[in-house]
Order: C-alpha cells, then sequence, then structure tokens
C-alpha cells in the first residue's frame, strides 16, 4: 500500500468536505439536534482552514528557503538574494532553478 501523503490531504478542499459531510451524516443518523451539528460544522471548517494556511505557508517558506540556498553559489543571472522578492520574483527563481536542475 502507498503510503498517504499527509501534506496532501490536509491541504485539500475535497478532503474536508468529504470529513464533514462524513461527520455531519452520522450525527444526523445518532439523532444529535442540528445546533450541535452546525457548531462541530462550523468547528471543522475553522480547524481545516487553518490547517491548509499553515501547511501552505510552510511549504512555501520551504521553497524560499530552498531557492535561497540554490542560488548562493551560482552565478547564472538568478538573484542572489531572493529573500527580499515578491511573490512573483521568487516564484520566477524557483521556477528558473527547477529548469536548471531538469537539464
Amino acid at each position: 500500500m502507498k503510503n498517504i501523503n499527509w501534506k496532501q490531504k490536509l491541504t485539500s478542499r475535497k478532503f474536508w468536505a468529504a470529513l464533514i459531510g462524513f461527520v455531519t451524516a452520522l450525527m444526523v443518523a445518532f439523532g444529535v439536534n442540528n445546533l450541535t451539528i452546525e457548531q462541530v460544522v462550523a468547528l471543522i471548517t475553522a480547524a481545516s482552514t487553518l490547517i491548509a494556511y499553515i501547511i501552505g505557508e510552510g511549504m512555501v517558506d520551504a521553497a524560499r528557503v530552498k531557492a535561497e540556498t540554490t542560488t548562493q553559489d551560482e552565478s547564472d543571472g538568478i538573484p542572489k538574494d531572493v529573500s527580499g522578492l515578491s511573490a512573483t520574483g521568487t516564484n520566477q527563481a524557483v521556477k528558473q532553478l527547477m529548469k536548471k536542475e531538469e537539464k
């Protein structure tokens, strides 16, 4: 069996929608009152938003650090200090590095 990529799962809107649907259906089946169901769904939605944001920002930060580390010793026109760049500039630097690694 393949390993589960939890980082990808926890940032997936489909995963969270499926989880909310499953939990809601179970609560209805067991006769939980509507107010409690709404509160649980709100809690899961809030938690999923926070988790996805934290993981997403972590992935962006990791890519930025990798780009900074990789560009320190290279002289191929890629900015040496990408920390002050906008998100677009950082993305362009990462794309240039990925193209170079493919060669």
